[in-house]
């Protein structure tokens, strides 16, 4: 009888460790790269190398130089656009100042906030303010923008 007990809670003392045990998963590592280029008119690019995939925004330093925000036009979703020709307008209660493509692909989709709340551009121009995000035609381009110390120093000139 004692040696049929210990069979019995050798048997789930197994059945436990086993339920213990960690499954292995193999899971592939990725390192996604997202990279922050500016134009020398003040927009910036956010492009997430996996994707493929930019998001357009204002830098902070153009915000403050428009003001407080009151209405922004962006480009379709489904454009097509070019690198430097004008995509949009961002209108505030000091100026109006056009919205130039950092890079050539084509919109993907468009901020649709900003429509109801242009001064999310003033509050969070980098994140919630984003313009429009894009599929780059050419990631080349993205070489001949500036980088962040590049556009401080442009910036402070």
């Amino acid at each position: 009888m004692h040696s049929l007990r210990y069979a019995s809670s050798f048997t789930s003392a197994l059945r436990v460790q086993r339920a213990i045990r960690p499954i292995p998963i193999s899971l592939p590592l990725r390192r996604t790269i997202v990279t922050k280029r500016y134009t020398s008119d003040h927009e910036l690019i956010k492009f997430d190398d996996e994707t493929g995939i930019g998001t357009v925004s204002i830098t902070d330093y153009a915000q403050k130089s428009l003001g407080d925000v009151v209405f922004v036009e962006l480009p379709e979703a489904g454009a097509t656009i070019k690198q430097g020709e004008p995509v949009g307008a961002v209108e505030s209660v000091k100026a109006a100042s056009d919205i130039f493509a950092p890079v050539s692909g084509e919109v993907l989709a468009i901020n649709e906030g900003l429509g109801d709340q242009p001064s999310l551009l003033n509050k969070s121009p980098e994140d919630q303010g984003w313009l429009f995000q894009l599929k780059l035609a050419e990631s080349k381009e993205l070489e001949g923008l500036l980088s962040e110390d590049d556009y401080k120093t442009h910036c402070e000139s």
